[in-house]
C-alpha cells in the first residue's frame, strides 16, 4: 500500500502561495538533494485542478532538462477535479465523483508514495478522511509579507495534531519538518 505524502513549501508567515518571491533565493544543493530523494521514492503525484494548472506547462516545457523534470513529466499524476475532463499533461488521470473512495483505491494499488505539492483543498480532504499519512513543511526563513488569507496554510477547521517524525536543516536556514497526523478520535 501506498502512503500518502503532502510537501508544502512555506514562509515563517504561512505564506504558501508566492514562491516565486522567496522559494529560489534558498534553494541549493541541499534542497536540491532532498527534492530528488522525495521524487525518487515516488509512484505517482495527487493534486487539485489549481496545481495541476501551475505545474503542467511550467514541467512539460523542461522536458529533458534534467533527471528531476523528466521523473516529474514521466509520472502518474492524479488531478482532482470536477471540471477536467481531457489532461493533456503526460501520464494524467481524472478523479472525480467519490474522491475518496478514488484516492483510497489509488493508495491500496501504488506500492510506493503518492506525492503532494501544495496545501489545499484535496489535503484537507484527505486529512479528513485518514488518507494523508505525511506532511513535510519546507519551511523558508523569510517572512513573505504580501501573501492574502487564501495565500495562507491556515484555514478555519477541525484541530488536527501532528507528530514530529524528522527534520532535515539546510545551510540556507530552510527546514523541513516532518509530521505524521495523529488519528482523529
Amino acid at each position: 500500500m501506498g502512503k500518502i505524502i503532502n510537501a508544502t513549501y512555506m514562509t515563517l508567515d504561512g505564506d504558501i502561495a508566492n514562491m516565486q518571491d522567496w522559494h529560489f533565493d534558498y534553494f541549493d544543493e541541499d534542497a536540491g538533494r532532498s527534492a530528488q530523494e522525495q521524487m525518487q521514492g515516488t509512484d505517482a503525484l495527487i493534486m487539485g485542478r489549481e496545481t495541476y494548472e501551475g505545474f503542467a506547462p511550467v514541467w512539460s516545457e523542461r522536458a529533458g532538462a534534467d533527471e528531476f523534470s523528466d521523473r516529474m513529466n514521466s509520472i502518474a499524476k492524479y488531478v482532482v477535479s470536477n471540471t477536467l475532463k481531457d489532461p493533456s499533461w503526460n501520464n494524467s488521470h481524472v478523479i472525480s465523483g467519490d474522491v475518496v473512495a478514488q484516492i483510497r483505491e489509488l493508495k491500496e494499488k501504488t506500492e510506493g508514495n503518492i506525492l503532494q505539492y501544495g496545501f489545499g483543498p484535496v489535503t484537507r480532504l484527505m486529512l479528513e478522511n485518514g488518507l494523508l499519512d505525511e506532511v513535510r513543511i519546507w519551511l523558508h526563513p523569510v517572512l513573505s509579507g504580501k501573501a492574502k488569507p487564501s495565500d495562507l496554510l491556515y484555514r478555519d477547521a477541525v484541530q488536527r495534531k501532528f507528530t514530529l517524525t524528522g527534520t532535515d536543516v539546510h545551510s540556507t536556514g530552510v527546514i523541513i519538518l516532518t509530521y505524521a497526523p495523529v488519528p482523529a478520535e
